[in-house]
């Protein structure tokens, strides 16, 4: 197999988690390989160093999977959003690939009102272009930070086990998080490596958002006083309390 020139620890990563990942959408009983072999990959880019990564490493591998990708970003409409989208697209063209995007109207600035918009702009391109996958850039590291963050919140075992690897967001269109074992300290470094012209979002420096405080104060401290290696323990945390769910699932179908 001819692999490119840059073919890096992320590369690699990305790769063996499409080889061999079973994701639980019902349509899909084996690894991934079969599905997205030649498949309609909608990538959304946010202009930030993770989705960044996630573009150029699918951008990399197209060679091997011969997948057709397009890129969605998504506007929120905000003062602070102004030149993004033009930066969006323009890094698209760089790749020559098709470039999708959806405007918020009135838009709240809240993190929650954001987040659901998002899903819904990313479903409404995927099903208006013929998307039945949409791939986003979260992380190790953001799977960390959502645990925190619902465990604060005195979530139950639903909330603690959000940031899956992949779910349907209609019946004809399925969210993956490829990235989920990769920490943002790696794409950080990756962006840097590979020179990408990353857009520093001023809104992830406010701290009258919960989870920017989150990031950047209470990780560091658990990371400092109590654990450097706490982030990777709450992602894995993540994936044991994912299984249990899904264990007592199987369980209660099988009992009633």
């Amino acid at each position: 197999m001819a692999f490119p020139m840059a073919w890096t620890v992320l590369h690699s990563k990305l790769h063996q988690f499409f080889q061999r990942r079973s994701p639980n959408h019902p349509s899909c009983g084996g690894p991934l390989m079969p599905y997205l072999k030649h498949g309609r990959i909608l990538v959304a880019v946010s202009g930030g160093q993770d989705s960044l990564c996630l573009l150029h490493l699918l951008k990399d591998l197209q060679r091997q999977w011969q997948w057709h990708l397009g890129v969605a970003h998504c506007d929120h409409g905000w003062p602070t959003d102004q030149g993004i989208a033009e930066h969006v697209e323009k890094i698209t063209a760089s790749y020559n690939l098709p470039y999708f995007q959806k405007n918020a109207h009135n838009l709240p600035e809240t993190e929650a009102a954001a987040r659901t918009w998002r899903y819904q702009a990313l479903t409404a391109i995927a099903e208006e272009q013929g998307f039945p996958w949409v791939m986003t850039g979260h992380t190790q590291t953001d799977r960390a930070e959502t645990l925190l963050f619902n465990l604060l919140r005195g979530s139950g075992s639903d909330g603690l086990q959000a940031l899956g690897w992949e779910r349907a967001l209609s019946p004809t269109v399925n969210l993956l998080r490829p990235m989920l074992q990769i920490s943002r300290q790696e794409t950080g470094a990756f962006c840097r490596q590979q020179q990408l012209p990353v857009w520093e979002d001023v809104l992830n420096q406010k701290l009258d958002y919960r989870r920017n405080r989150i990031r950047q104060e209470l990780m560091p401290y658990l990371q400092q006083q109590f654990n450097p290696q706490v982030e990777t323990n709450l992602a894995q945390t993540v994936e044991i309390i994912s299984a249990e769910v899904a264990l007592l699932d199987q369980l209660s179908q099988t009992l009633y």
